[in-house]
């Protein structure tokens, strides 16, 4: 057999020679490629293998998401309340994130309208389109038609920008600067026009 892993020396060994070196460090010889020329395998702690193995097995179920399908049946002859009631439904069960199922089941002779049914199951793919997806275009199986709709994955918003700080870009700041230049002016001229000490004790004097 063909040993192979890191705490081994890789090579071909006889099946004693193998299971001597797996007794050597308390572990297991395992096969993991019996069809190969020759089998492979390796040298491994077989409990904690399989351990391992539930533990993704477990973490892989998890992950996936279970699909939930809602049947919605319809008649070829199914009234506007009939199908605003339904619709409604709908609509709720895509906001849950389930698909849809809807038919037209034909009794009898109603099969000759059949083109009445895909109508209506057009329209209700159109009624949805805000939330749904059409997976499967109205189709005919047997006595039903059927129309498959998957909800729409919506987007997340958009974050709102930052407002920018004055100064960052340059701008803001070359308007504050702007802004008090004149205010700086002001201030001067009105200095300007201000008597000084001197002024003052001139006039008491006279």
């Amino acid at each position: 057999m063909r040993l192979v892993g890191d705490n081994v020396e890789q090579g071909i060994y006889s099946t004693d020679q193998a299971l001597r070196m797996a007794q050597d460090q308390n572990l297991d010889l395992v096969e993991i490629s019996p069809t190969a020329t020759p089998p492979v395998c390796r040298v491994i702690d077989y409990s904690k293998f399989k351990y391992e193995q539930k533990k993704k097995t477990r973490e892989l179920k998890a992950k996936q998401t279970k699909v939930v399908i809602k049947e919605i049946r319809f008649g070829p002859n199914t009234d506007d309340h009939d199908f605003a009631f339904k619709l409604k439904h709908a609509q709720e069960f895509l906001k849950e994130g389930a698909k849809i199922k809807a038919y037209v089941h034909f009794v009898g002779r109603s099969i000759v309208f059949k083109e009445r049914g895909e109508i209506l199951l057009l329209k209700f793919a159109q009624a949805l389109e805000d939330l749904a997806k059409v997976e499967q275009l109205p189709k005919l199986e047997g006595k039903r038609m059927f129309l498959y709709l998957a909800p729409k994955v919506v987007a997340p918003p958009k974050k709102a920008a930052a407002p920018k700080e004055a100064g960052k870009e340059g701008k803001p700041a070359a308007d504050k600067a702007k802004a008090a230049k004149p205010a700086a002016e002001a201030a001067a001229e009105t200095a300007e026009k201000a008597p000084t000490e001197t002024q003052i004790a001139d006039q008491g004097a006279e």
